[in-house]
């Protein structure tokens, strides 16, 4: 007789600042995409949680937006989901990019970090593209000497390298007890959320560096046919030239846009999608709740000290 194995189980927040890594890293820990990954900042604006299962039990990722000092309501209710992922999780995980300079934002994040006091990772994404590895040790010393972090651990999440040390590791550190979700699930975000954020994935990729900040996507109509799926989404922005922008000249831009994103939403549902996208001016929409509602931000304030 084979004694039971113990599960371990948690919730893991990926913290830091904007273009970290944070998306793409978890992508790549539960093996599908669920969240939009860009090169543009604020990509991510609410929390999104990624469900990986092991034998051993099962890591609850939280990614989280990048942590920025908020002007929009919008930004406001970004930093609130970030402050409520390092109050109600087991372990954080700072992501840093390796690959940068040290600046304020470091440091801003770092404060955040030490005020939750949690038990703490630190990641240093990017490691691909850093030619000297002896480079990493400066970084290292200051972090070390500012907080004490649980694991150190130098990896590529674009590419997986030592992924796979992270997820043994966490799993030392987390508390024994039953999984948090069932074993087939993958995210908490609705299939409807996910393609909505493919659509501004693409929005971002192929537009200019004015739109990103001003776009937000939301999926009206969801009907599930014997063939295929009909989604239609909503592309909100803030004046029409930047309607114009994502139309472009003969509506070339938009249907690039949809090519692109139907191609990711039909991976995800294994099956024909039939994506219309319809872009419409909503003035100061950042700072409409109604909207920001739609968007599943969290309906909570933030005030920064």
């Amino acid at each position: 007789m084979t004694d039971k194995i113990e599960t371990r189980s948690g919730l893991v927040a990926f913290v830091g600042r904007p273009n970290a890594g944070k998306s793409t890293l978890l992508n790549k820990l539960v093996g599908e995409k669920i969240a939009a990954v860009s090169d543009k900042p604020q990509t991510t604006r609410t929390q999104i949680k990624g469900v990986l299962n092991l034998d051993q039990g099962q890591i609850v990722f939280v990614d989280t937006p990048g942590v920025h000092k908020p002007g929009y309501k919008l930004n406001k209710r970004m930093m609130q989901a970030v402050l409520e992922a390092l109050k109600d999780v087991d372990i954080v995980v700072l992501m840093r990019d390796a690959s940068t300079k040290m600046g304020q934002g470091e440091r801003y994040v770092l404060d955040l970090i030490k005020e939750a006091a949690r038990p703490t990772f630190l990641l240093l994404n990017k490691i691909d593209l850093i030619k000297e590895k002896g480079n990493l040790l400066p970084i290292i010393d200051f972090y070390r000497q500012e907080y004490e972090f649980k694991e150190v651990i130098p990896l590529s999440a674009i590419r997986g390298d030592n992924t796979k040390i992270l997820v043994d590791k966490l799993l030392e550190y987390l508390p024994i007890g039953p999984r948090l979700f069932e074993e087939d699930t993958l995210t908490d975000r609705s299939l409807r959320s996910i393609a909505a954020e493919m659509v501004r994935e693409k929005v971002l990729h192929y537009t200019s560096e004015e739109i990103p900040f001003v776009t937000a996507v939301i999926c009206e109509s969801w009907q599930e046919e014997e063939s295929q799926t009909q989604i239609h989404c909503v592309i909100y922005v803030e004046r029409d030239s930047q309607r114009a922008i994502i139309i472009g000249r003969a509506g070339q831009k938009l249907k690039q846009i949809g090519i692109a994103a139907r191609k990711d939403i039909q991976k995800l549902l294994d099956k024909k999608v039939d994506l219309r996208l319809f872009v419409k001016v909503k003035e100061h929409w950042r700072n409409d709740e109604e909207v920001l509602d739609q968007l599943g931000t969290e309906g909570l304030s933030y005030e920064s000290s």
